[in-house]
């Protein structure tokens, strides 16, 4: 029977991830939340998706986490005219050996940043369907292996911004988690204005981890213990979702599932081998509001509703109690 257990102990793992947290945390200052999210991807072999205003620092984050990790890192330029070849590759003909080859595309790397993913068509967002769920790419009849680990940071504008297009809902649920930036508060802008007019901060970034100290850190994510209790109280919040009035679509299967490997990383994260209800709940909304849709006429002035609806069912949903035997 193999052997599953992590190949490092706690303490590496919290000395790992702390350098890591302040590496990208000296880059993107007073966001640690987001920061946070963007490593909880990594290590749950899940994909990131960053919606805000242009100028807030999505493709900052992206940067940082991929300079703070040395492993291949490759930035697609999303625009109209990009086509799905120059995501995945294409087959060139060799005259000399009068075969065609494989010319590999710009996600062949373990980090990819999707930059401004909804400005090209959804025929080339498409193209990383099989990238992002299998690992793979398959081009004329020809499966190729992605390294490992893989992750897709992508950034993208609101769909209200001038010449984007939606992502496709297949799309958006192979997204793990869903973050905004936001604005940054007073004294984080303005410390930006006076270190950043000097120097480019990703110049002192140094990689503080490499694709095998990662995938250490994947599978101690992966032996934190879940107890059935919980497991059965993540279905649950599912299928509230799904007979919900206010949403008219609600989670998928692969949606749990990345709720609970998220919670397992979260737990980690922490300090703890073990899930609580509270990294369940903590994680709904930027797991599961992107793959919802809210029901017609559930939009208020003010108001979201699909995290509305999350918020109602968390407070709806019967929280497992611990029992002692």
């Amino acid at each position: 029977m193999p052997d599953n257990s992590p190949l490092i102990t706690a303490e590496q793992f919290a000395a790992q991830t702390s350098a890591i947290l302040g590496s990208v945390g000296q880059v993107i200052d007073g966001k640690p939340d987001a920061v946070r999210s963007a490593l909880v991807c990594l290590l749950a072999e899940g994909h990131l998706l960053i919606e805000d205003v242009p100028g807030v620092g999505k493709t900052m984050l992206a940067r940082a986490l991929a300079a703070s990790v040395d492993a291949t890192v490759r930035r697609i330029q999303f625009t109209p005219d990009l086509l799905p070849g120059d995501v995945t590759g294409v087959s060139v003909y060799n005259p000399v050996d009068r075969e065609f080859e494989f010319k590999r595309g710009a996600v062949f790397a373990h980090i990819v940043i999707a930059d401004e993913i909804n400005r090209s068509s959804p025929k080339t967002q498409s193209a990383l369907l099989e990238a992002m769920e299998e690992g793979q790419v398959t081009v004329d009849g020809s499966t190729h292996m992605l390294p490992d680990p893989f992750l897709v940071v992508a950034t993208q504008n609101p769909l209200e911004m001038e010449g984007t297009y939606a992502l496709p809902e297949a799309q958006r649920d192979r997204f793990m988690m869903r973050i905004s930036m936001g604005y940054p508060d007073a004294a984080a802008e303005a410390l930006m204005l006076r270190q950043r007019d000097v120097v480019n901060p990703l110049s002192a970034v140094a990689p503080v981890a490499d694709a095998t100290s990662i995938a250490h850190l994947i599978a101690w994510g992966r032996s934190v213990h879940v107890a059935p209790a919980l497991e059965e109280y993540a279905v649950a919040l599912a299928q509230a979702t799904r007979s919900d009035p206010n949403l008219h679509l609600g989670a998928s299967p692969r949606a749990t599932l990345q709720l609970v490997r998220a919670a397992k990383v979260w737990a980690a994260l922490d300090g703890r081998d073990y899930v609580i209800p509270d990294d369940l709940t903590a994680l709904l909304i930027p797991v599961f509001a992107h793959r919802l849709l809210p029901a017609r006429g559930a939009h208020r002035a003010g108001a979201q509703p699909v995290e509305a609806a999350l918020t109602q069912i968390v407070e709806r949903v019967r929280v497992p109690v611990a029992t002692r035997s």
